[in-house]
Parts: C-alpha cells; structure tokens; sequence
C-alpha cells in the first residue's frame, strides 16, 4: 500500500526538547508513521547531528528560528517546502498562516491548522504582535481545510467567532509516570516533605510572578518548587533575580530528562498551574494522569480541561485563601479524580485514532 505524504510545520522539532507542540508530535509518530508518510520541518540549530530519520519520520532542517517573530517566516518557509509531494501539510500555530492563501493554488495538499489555543490574546506579545496574531488566526481558520481545537472552549470560540467547525482533539499524558523519591532525595532534600510544584515556560501569561509574590510574601509553611526556563527572556531572569533567594521558594532551570521532572511532579503536594491562555495545556495534563491534586487558575481552558473538578482561583487573594486551606480539601478525592478523567480523555493511543481519523475525513 502506498502511504500518503504529510507535512508537519511550526515546531522546533523532534527529538522533542521544547514545548508542547513539540511533545504532541513527538507521540503522534508511535503510530502515524504507520498510516503515512511523514516529513516533519526542525529549527536547524537546535539539532546539531541532523539525523535524516527519527520514529519513522524523515526530518528536514532549516537555518532559522522557530519561535518568536522569525517563527512567521520559518512557517513560511516550511509551508512553501511543502507545496509539492504531499496530501496533507499540518500547521502547528497560526504565526505563518498568512501563507496558506498562497500556497493554496499551488498545491492539492490538503491544510490542516492546529491553532494552538488563542495566541494573540497571550500577554507576552505587544499590541501590534497581537493584531497580526488574530489576523494570522482568521487566515488560517478561512483557508484551511481543517481547524483542530484542543480544548472545548476554542471550539466553541470558533464556532461562535467565525462560524465553522473544527475537529476537538486535545493532548495525550500516558507518557507520565511516577517516580520512586528515594531514587533523588540526595538532589532534592525537600523531596519527601510537601511541597508545591510548577513546570512551565516563565510567561507573564502563566502568571509565574503573582504566584511567587504570594508564597514570598506570606508565611505560608509549604515550598514553592518551580521548573523553567528563567534564563530565556529579560522577565525570566528578572523574576529569577528577585525570588531565587526567598526562603520558601525553590527555582530550577529547565529539566529535559523525563525521569527527573517526574519525580518532582509526582511526588508534589499539590500541583500548581497559573495558565490563563491557550487551550489544552499539556504540563496539566500530564499532572492530571499523575493524578495530582492541582490548583488551577480558573479561566475556561483550564476548567474544562479538568472538568472543573480541581481546586482554583482568579487572583493573588484568591490563590492565598486556597493554599491557607489545603487540609481542608480531600486531597485524595482529587488526585482520583485527576487520574480518571486523564486515563478516560487524554491517552496518546486515543489522540492518534483521532488524528488518523480527521485526516481520513479530508
């Protein structure tokens, strides 16, 4: 039988060392491969060896930047690499659909774009960057011949902001798995004590500084345990600057080996998540098939995510009250919780039967 051809653009690449978009394709590629023929697009400086293959996909390396404002024109030119050869060509993020216009009557490859949640509405951008980002997002939803939501309330967004339809596929997180303590409590001395826990890139959007104020500068009796990249932006380093010397507050560089970052997810106390954009955000996934209890930032994507059984809060004073009270809440009712609506909704198995399918439907 022969494969079709599909494309994949706008992430950093594979091996996934990045983020989210990263990780989704990372797990696409236990089975997809199977079904096609897949040529997936890498920032080329983040990949020194180059290997040509990696899971059955062929890779193919380009000498710019894939995030930030040279992220439109890495999509961009990845979009019009892709124009011959392919039945499909997958968009992860709207940064170059300005593009697929273009592109449209030069290729019979069907376009499908992933729009990553409501990227302009993210406060790291500027006003301009945020304009271009929402145009970007009507572009891609006019053009494409299919949209993917990963969360319930992108999909109702696009149905009620430019009436279409989209196909709701959200993350996998059985990748995630606990970790003996025992195995690093020489690293992590506090490893056996509680403690609370947050991964995530340092964005003004995941409202890393307002969580920091509130354990810095309350007597709370439980750590602040928190993994990112502080040394990717002048806000990182600033917010690593002020707190890194804060009693209750421990601050770590990125971790990429799986291993490490799982024992400090898995063995946290609660698990704190201050997301207010975007959709379906893998890290909470993945805390929820840990089955952690978790704090969440209550904006829609994360309660429905949940399901809106987790424990959240709106502000700083909410976020106080919630961890002035954690013995009150059943701990363990949630953490059941957590892991059963993970298991049921966010199995990579189940997200590749979905992406198989959506593709079949073009």
């Amino acid at each position: 039988m022969i494969k079709k051809k599909l494309a994949i653009v706008g992430i950093v690449g594979v091996p996934a060392n990045y983020g989210g978009f990263e990780t989704l394709v990372e797990y696409l590629l236990d089975l997809l491969p199977k079904f096609y023929d897949i040529t997936i697009y890498c920032q080329s400086q983040s990949y020194p060896d180059k290997v040509d293959t990696y899971k059955g996909a062929k890779l193919k390396y380009l000498n710019l930047k894939a995030n930030g404002v040279q992220s439109v024109i890495y999509d961009s030119v990845s979009l019009w690499k892709s124009i011959k050869g392919f039945d499909y060509i997958l968009i992860l993020g709207v940064s170059g659909a300005i593009t697929i216009p273009f592109i449209k009557p030069f290729t019979r490859a069907k376009v499908i774009t992933h729009i990553d949640g409501l990227e302009w509405k993210r406060d790291k951008w500027g006003a301009f960057a945020k304009r271009f980002l929402k145009f970007s997002e009507a572009v891609a939803v006019k053009y494409s011949d299919a949209i993917i939501s990963d969360n319930k309330h992108i999909y109702d967004y696009v149905q009620e902001e430019y009436g279409k339809d989209s196909h709701l596929i959200a993350y996998g997180a059985n990748h995630v798995t606990n970790v003996d303590p025992a195995l690093y409590q020489k690293k992590y001395s506090f490893i056996h004590k509680p403690y609370i826990f947050t991964v995530c890139r340092i964005e003004p959007e995941n409202n890393i500084e307002m969580q920091l104020k509130v354990f810095s500068e309350n007597e709370l009796d439980i750590p602040y345990v928190i993994v990112g990249n502080w040394n990717s932006s002048d806000y990182g380093m600033r917010l690593y600057r002020e707190y890194s010397t804060k009693k209750n507050v421990i601050l770590y560089n990125p971790i990429y080996t799986s291993e490490e970052l799982n024992v400090l997810r898995s063995n946290c106390h609660y698990y704190l998540h201050g997301h207010s954009a975007g959709g379906t955000n893998p890290s909470l996934v993945e805390a929820m098939y840990l089955g952690l209890p978790i704090i969440a930032f209550g904006v829609n994507y994360n309660r429905g995510t949940t399901f809106n059984q987790a424990i959240y809060f709106n502000d700083s004073i909410e976020l106080l009250q919630q961890l002035s009270r954690l013995e009150e809440f059943d701990r363990e009712a949630i953490s059941r919780d957590m892991y059963k609506l993970a298991k049921k909704n966010y199995s990579w198995k189940a997200i590749n039967k979905k992406y198989v399918n959506m593709l079949k439907s073009l």
